[in-house]
């Protein structure tokens, strides 16, 4: 880890600027939106930023990243069935190693995100009232997703 930088503050104080990373695995149980918000602020908590922000990037081409609504479970299934009829399973694909759910999986992922970026204020995630924090599985199967996070603050 880089040393901590000491950059001008308010009123003759210096801030200490600080970073952490560690890297968080989710199981999924297969296709769906798997909730990861509570493992990342407990994380984000413990490092005792105060102010910051953090950088979530999942390791996977099969597999993204969403901030989604997080109190309506029909807005997640809603999603879930947009994203079936724009990159459906079919035979059409030639990339189909893994299956007939390979490629939609790798489509799905192209149009979502493999990394967020969120503020940390008061040592917490800035979240919205109603946002959490995804790892939208493509696959059928279950897998094992790698998030590496990494945060920077004082």
């Amino acid at each position: 880890m880089p040393p901590d930088l000491a950059l001008p503050g308010g009123l003759g104080q210096a801030r200490v600027m600080r970073q952490d990373t560690t890297e968080l695995t989710v199981a999924t149980r297969g296709q769906g939106l798997h909730d990861c918000t509570d493992a990342v602020r407990r994380w984000v908590e413990g490092t005792g930023i105060d102010s910051g922000l953090l950088t979530i990037f999942i390791r996977h081409t099969s597999a993204s990243l969403l901030i989604q609504e997080n109190a309506a479970p029909a807005a997640r299934r809603d999603l879930e069935r947009y994203f079936a009829r724009i990159a459906p399973e079919s035979g059409a694909y030639e990339h189909d190693d893994e299956g007939p759910d390979d490629m939609p999986a790798h489509l799905r992922a192209a149009l979502t995100q493999t990394s967020l970026t969120i503020p940390v204020v008061g040592g917490g995630l800035a979240l919205g009232t109603w946002q959490g924090i995804y790892v939208f599985e493509h696959r059928h199967a279950p897998h094992a997703r790698t998030l590496a996070l990494h945060v920077m603050g004082d």
